[in-house]
């Protein structure tokens, strides 16, 4: 492993139960529920290692972190306790039984002479008496983990290990039966890619910060595979039952900075995971033709997919599994996994692997169009607070809004495909135009600056007619200063955010105009009256045209493509250095609550004109015949 890496050290964890007297807990106002007597929460640092703390009503968040701090003798200075989106402080209430919390730290100084941080001989022997295997929630959806999880436990107790998995980017392992088979696979959150205790040397962040997707944080995949089963209602899409959990074993991974991977030699280690029924299959997508799926499974994962904005829908995450029986001779069953890099922070582009597949070009059917019109996606966003607490505010306006953009696109009569390409971008030169769904967020967001803009000139006018004439010079003084208050808000938080802070649009916004108007000029569109002020659709369009939403560059300084692949100057590890740069994208969170009412009308406003054009661009290239495919419906 490389060292100039600024990765924390890598410690081994242990799980302890520090137990506190039963209590009535206060109300737990953002989930509407009374929380239990007795509530115990999960810490995890930043590196992975995890304590179970029995919450009483004179603890808060200093007390918590003095507890870990005793029992895994961890450093918590300069640090916050988060709960999702919450930093908390003295007030717990809102934390409910069996969460999971972060412990994450301002300046994060490390050398490799610092010494390891374990817990002490007589923490570890406040061990949790619980399980080796607890799910973080008590909720029905998890009743099918649940009988899982006593199979999983019973196999352990006869001396039957899981087997890692060699494939893929993160640690991750089968859990197996009494029979030994494969029946769960369990993903702990710091062993994704990038997390410190990543085993395959993709290493170099802590939890908390972005990940392979700079809108997904690397320890937050667990949640979103979880988030995935919970919205596939009636078990729609075929998503595996999935859980988050606190998991314990000798076969997870605990990284050295010095010395590599660390050998637990039989000691046991906690952790946060994702935990997933295995599915027995005969392959995935990539090894199969696709003319033997059927339309209905094809939308079904679209439909999620399009509703979750899957930014890693490709053929690997599709299992195949053929059907026994003369009668479904040939036919298989799709079953999507991997789910983790769904529900992003910001309007990332996503990959759906099945847009060309011509089943993807079937209008839906009739069943189809009645389970999306019975989507409620501010439903879906109270059940996510409910189930998965932890879940970003972000995360869920993602999902808000590209449930109204499949509910109101299908209504209208888009197909799969169609859907699909609207949200994705189209990318000529290694170089991406914003998608058709930017574009609409572009412009309902511009609409709501511009109304923000007409009701502040308002007020001014207002308060201008209450001066007096004798003050005429205070006046004058006064009005540029709310011309500029006009400005600075016409300008800033437009929606879209850069690597380097500035808003990719600012100067955009100068050069257009000029652009427009010497366009305009050119073609005598400019009134006899000497207005110069150009039409917002032109503006639109120039700025479209302009406008790279996912400015990329492929290849990374320093770096090469070697076998299809990058390849960096370390051998061996991977560092989070060598990442491609990221993307610009729209984001969401920038705009309140009353703003994003407001938003959401605009939004769903735009999206018959723009469905509109897409139907007529689109419906010569439908009726083409495609090249390629023998494929029958």
């Amino acid at each position: 492993m490389s060292h100039d890496l600024e990765s924390p050290l890598q410690t081994q964890m242990a799980v302890a139960t520090i137990k506190g007297t039963s209590c009535d807990c206060l109300e737990n106002k953002r989930m509407e529920r009374k929380p239990s007597a007795r509530r115990r929460v999960f810490v995890q640092t930043e590196t992975g290692s995890v304590l179970g703390i029995e919450l009483d009503r004179s603890d808060n968040a200093y007390t918590v972190k003095k507890r870990l701090q005793l029992a895994l003798n961890v450093p918590t200075e300069e640090s916050s306790l988060t709960y999702g989106d919450t930093v908390l402080k003295n007030d717990l209430s809102a934390v409910r039984h069996d969460s999971p919390l972060l412990l994450t730290r301002k300046f994060l100084h490390r050398s490799s002479s610092t010494p390891c941080l374990s817990p002490t001989g007589r923490d570890l022997q406040q061990r949790d008496q619980s399980g080796p295997i607890e799910i973080l929630g008590c909720s029905n959806y998890f009743a099918p983990t649940k009988l899982l999880v006593k199979d999983i436990v019973k196999a352990i107790e006869n001396g039957i290990d899981p087997i890692p998995v060699c494939s893929g980017l993160g640690g991750s392992y089968y859990f197996r039966n009494c029979n030994g088979e494969n029946v769960a696979i369990v993903k702990p959150t710091d062993e994704e890619p990038f997390a410190p205790n990543n085993p395959k040397g993709w290493v170099g962040k802590t939890l908390g910060q972005p990940g392979l997707k700079r809108s997904v944080r690397v320890g937050e995949t667990g949640f979103r595979e979880v988030a995935a089963y919970l919205l596939d209602y009636d078990h729609f899409a075929n998503v595996p039952s999935t859980a988050l959990v606190k998991i314990t074993h000798s076969i997870f991974n605990v990284n050295d900075r010095v010395n590599g991977n660390m050998n637990q030699n039989g000691k046991q280690v906690s952790k946060i995971a994702s935990l997933q029924q295995f599915i027995p299959h005969d392959f995935d997508a990539s090894d199969h033709g696709t003319s033997s799926f059927t339309v209905s499974a094809v939308h079904r994962i679209g439909i999620l997919d399009i509703r979750i904005l899957n930014t890693d829908r490709h053929a690997g995450n599709l299992l195949v599994r053929k059907l026994d029986g003369f009668e479904r001779f040939g036919q298989v069953e799709l079953v999507p996994i991997d789910h983790g890099l769904c529900l992003p922070e910001s309007l990332e582009d996503p990959y759906f692997e099945w847009i060309h597949w011509p089943q993807a070009s079937i209008p839906f059917s009739e069943d189809e169009l009645e389970y999306i019109d019975n989507l409620d996606p501010i439903h879906d966003s109270d059940m996510l607070r409910m189930e998965l607490p932890m879940i970003r505010e972000a995360c869920l306006r993602v999902l808000v809004l590209c449930t109204t953009f499949l509910k109101e696109a299908a209504a209208f009569g888009l197909c799969l495909a169609e859907i699909g390409e609207m949200m994705s971008r189209e990318f000529q030169a290694h170089k991406g135009d914003p998608s058709e769904l930017e574009v609409i967020c572009i412009e309902a967001r511009r609409q709501l600056e511009e109304m923000e803009v007409l009701a502040l000139e308002r007020k001014v006018r207002e308060e201008e007619f209450q001066f007096d004439m004798d003050c005429e010079d205070e006046e004058f003084d006064w009005i540029p200063s709310m011309e500029e208050k006009l400005v600075t808000k016409t300008t800033s938080h437009f929606g879209f955010t850069s690597a380097n802070g500035r808003n990719p649009l600012s100067k955009l916004e100068e050069n257009v105009e000029e652009e427009a108007a010497a366009e305009i000029e050119g073609s005598g569109m400019l009134s006899q009256a000497g207005g110069s002020q150009v039409p917002s659709a032109l503006k639109l369009s120039l700025s479209l045209e302009n406008t790279k939403v996912g400015k990329k560059t492929w290849q990374h300084q320093g770096a090469m493509l070697k076998d299809g692949c990058l390849a960096g100057p370390s051998s061996g590890n991977w560092s989070v250095n060598e990442q491609l740069p990221a993307s610009t994208s729209f984001e969401l969170t920038d705009i309140n609550g009353e703003d994003w009412t407001q938003f959401l009308e605009i939004f769903q406003k735009l999206l018959p004109p723009a469905f509109a054009t897409r139907k007529s661009t689109s419906l010569g290239q439908r009726q083409r015949q495609r090249l390629g495919t023998s494929c029958q419906f």
